[in-house]
């Protein structure tokens, strides 16, 4: 009951939202009803900025429900396709992971932008968006300031991501017969599992092609998501390493209270803080799938479970465009703002040059 009474107004303020979109996605398939109800979502936060009572609910579907809708697209796909997938877009990840980092220590280095926000808006473009913020910030010993920042950058360049790169798609050439070229380049060119579905859906929608982007798309996202693990287990040792230093050389109390409280922020690191655990939801519904199929039965009686992944989605985009104050990032973001749309841009140029060169695309 604490749950529901917490929770519920800004559920029902997100469900709400998504449905006339989800309804006008369908007349208007070019647009999608995921984009429709971010644009929803963001016109309302405009007059609606203190959200009071609504916010846990509106937060819990971000999160939790897109979490579920990631889940849910699991049923319906084989895993063997699942694994061939992760193996085929594995180079273009690690090539777009690495560009991004680097045009992030570039960037701070070179516009002097505070190292944790250089981190957190490089991890969060290379990897998953909010979820790698999430997990970095407390490694490093980021502020809540310093994490909303960086937030709403990823969030910002998500939106755009998701309301322009399927048009960008058709410009260039993308097969739109097939949903392979394009979910694997939504999947790794899109910062954020949130804007990676609307995108793929709304490919999905333009060219009629069910869920087949959707399924696609997801499932490099979730390779992708995986190096939340690699990544911050790094920066841990690193900022253990440079507390020992500063403690071991220390010339002042201060010094060594600084090493001290990096020494400390590496020992809190949790392995069960940082993992996606919904990812071993997503390969346990392909598992049922699987053996679903070896028994002999259709996997279109999973249609309805991916329906309602889609409808998620929709709810999930209503949540994260209520959480986007495009205004106060315009005017507060500055250099994060930029070193965003850098590691954006360079993210979606290695994401197409690589795939060109596999021959993906």
């Amino acid at each position: 009951m604490t749950f529901i009474r917490k929770n519920y107004q800004g559920i029902l303020l997100c469900f709400m939202i998504a449905l006339p979109a989800w309804l006008l996605g369908r007349l208007w398939p070019v647009i999608g009803g995921p984009v429709i109800a971010i644009l929803l979502g963001m016109l309302i936060t405009l007059f609606f900025k203190e959200k009071g009572v609504f916010a846990a609910g509106i937060q819990f579907t971000a999160k939790k429900i897109l979490q579920w809708a990631v889940v849910l697209l699991g049923f319906g796909l084989d895993l063997t396709v699942v694994l061939d997938t992760g193996r085929q877009s594995l180079p273009i990840i690690v090539c777009t992971i690495g560009a991004a980092l680097l045009i992030a220590f570039a960037l701070h280095k070179w516009l002097k932008i505070p190292a944790n926000t250089s981190t957190l808006v490089g991890v969060g473009s290379s990897i998953c968006g909010g979820s790698a913020i999430a997990a970095t910030a407390p490694v490093i010993g980021a502020d809540d300031e310093e994490v909303a920042q960086a937030i709403s950058v990823i969030f910002f360049f998500n939106v755009l991501a998701a309301v322009i790169f399927p048009a960008f798609g058709a410009a260039i050439g993308f097969d739109t017969g097939s949903g392979e070229a394009f979910g694997i380049f939504a999947g790794t060119a899109v910062n954020d599992t949130s804007s990676v579905t609307a995108a793929a859906s709304t490919w999905d929608s333009m060219w009629a092609l069910g869920s087949e982007t959707l399924d696609k798309a997801v499932t490099v996202k979730l390779t992708r998501t995986l190096a939340i693990i690699p990544i911050t287990l790094i920066l841990a040792l690193i900022v253990a390493r440079r507390g020992q230093n500063v403690a071991g050389g220390a010339g002042c109390a201060a010094c060594a209270a600084a090493g001290s409280q990096d020494a400390q922020l590496a020992q809190k690191l949790s392995l069960k803080k940082i993992f996606p655990f919904f990812i071993l939801y997503f390969i346990a519904a392909s598992l049922i799938t699987t053996a679903v199929a070896a028994a002999g039965v259709e996997t279109a009686v999973f249609a309805p479970l991916k329906e309602l992944s889609k409808f998620f989605i929709v709810m999930a985009m209503a949540a994260i465009g209520l959480n986007t104050d495009i205004v106060k990032l315009v005017k507060t973001g500055g250099k994060p703002l930029l070193m965003g749309a850098c590691c954006w841009v360079g993210i979606t140029g290695i994401s197409l040059l690589v795939q060109h060169l596999l021959g993906l695309w």
